[in-house]
C-alpha cells in the first residue's frame, strides 16, 4: 500500500507518519509533500491512490489540490485532516467529492484512536468517515431554510469581494432583479434586517456589510475561501476586460 501525506507542518507530518505506521502495517511506501502544489505532482508521478491531506496550506490549499487529484483519478481515497470545521471548508470539500468516492474529514483535535480507525476505514475498507462536528455542519448547511444554495453562496462571496449588484449580475449571468432577490434571501437566512435608528429612516446598518460580518462570525466564509475567490475574480475581470476591448475593436467605427 502506498500513502501520500500532504501537510505543510513538519510536526504534523511526523505525527501522521507514526499514525500510519501504527494503523496500517500494510503500508510499504510513505510519501510526503509540504503543500498542495507539490502534493498534486507527487500524486500524479507516483499514482498514489491513498492520500492524507491538510486543508489550509499555501500557496495551494487542500481543496484546490484535491479537486485536481480527483479530476485526474476519481478513485483516489482522501482523508482530509484539518483544524477547521467551518462551513466554508465543509462546503468546499462536499462540492468536489466524486460520486462514490471514499473519503474522510477528521479534525486534528480527534483522538489518536479515532485517527487510526479512520485511516483503516478509508484506505482498507473504502468507507467514508466524517467527524460528528463536521457532519453537523454539513446538515446545517443543507438544511431547508437555513443552508445556502450554491447560487446564494456565490453572491455572498461576491459581496464580500466588494462587487456591485450590476457586476455580480454580469459575472454570474443573472438579471439585476435575480441578484437582488438572492441578496434578500441571504439577509433573511442570516437574520440581517434594517431597523430605523433614532436619526430617522436611514437605519442602523449597511446590510451588505452586516451580512458579511455575520457570515464570518458564523464561519460561513473565511480567509482561505476569500483568497481563492479573489484569485478567481481577478481572472474573470481580466477575461471580461479583454472581451470588452475585442468587442469595441470589432464594432463599426465612427465616420471620418
Amino acid at each position: 500500500m502506498k500513502i501520500l501525506i500532504i501537510e505543510d507542518d513538519t510536526l504534523h507530518r511526523a505525527y501522521l507518519r507514526e499514525a500510519v505506521h501504527a494503523a496500517l502495517p500494510e503500508c510499504d511506501t510513505l510519501l510526503e509533500a509540504e503543500d498542495g502544489m507539490a502534493g498534486e505532482r507527487m500524486a500524479r508521478d507516483h499514482r498514489s491512490a491513498n492520500i492524507i491531506m491538510d486543508l489550509q496550506m499555501s500557496p495551494r490549499n487542500g481543496i484546490e489540490a484535491a479537486r485536481t487529484i480527483w479530476k485526474e483519478r476519481p478513485d483516489t481515497h482522501i482523508l482530509f485532516w484539518s483544524n477547521y470545521s467551518d462551513e466554508a471548508y465543509v462546503r468546499g470539500v462536499s462540492r468536489i467529492v466524486p460520486d462514490g468516492a471514499a473519503y474522510g474529514y477528521v479534525l486534528k483535535s480527534a483522538s489518536d484512536d479515532r485517527l487510526k480507525l479512520a485511516l483503516r476505514a478509508i484506505f482498507v475498507e473504502s468507507q467514508c468517515v466524517i467527524d460528528r462536528e463536521v457532519r453537523g455542519m454539513q446538515r446545517k448547511s443543507l438544511a431547508h431554510g437555513e443552508g445556502f444554495s450554491d447560487s446564494e453562496y456565490e453572491v455572498l462571496v461576491d459581496i464580500a469581494l466588494g462587487l456591485t449588484d450590476r457586476t455580480i449580475a454580469l459575472r454570474r449571468n443573472l438579471s439585476l432583479r435575480s441578484v437582488q432577490n438572492r441578496l434578500q434571501q441571504l439577509y433573511e437566512k442570516l437574520d440581517v434586517y434594517q431597523s430605523a435608528g433614532e436619526d430617522g429612516e436611514d437605519g442602523r446598518f449597511n446590510l451588505r456589510t452586516r451580512a458579511i460580518t455575520v457570515a464570518i462570525l458564523r464561519k460561513l466564509i473565511n480567509h482561505s475561501a476569500l483568497e481563492k475567490a479573489d484569485a478567481e475574480l481577478s481572472h474573470w475581470l481580466e477575461s471580461f476586460d479583454t472581451s470588452q476591448k475585442r468587442a469595441t475593436r470589432q464594432s463599426p467605427g465612427t465616420a471620418r
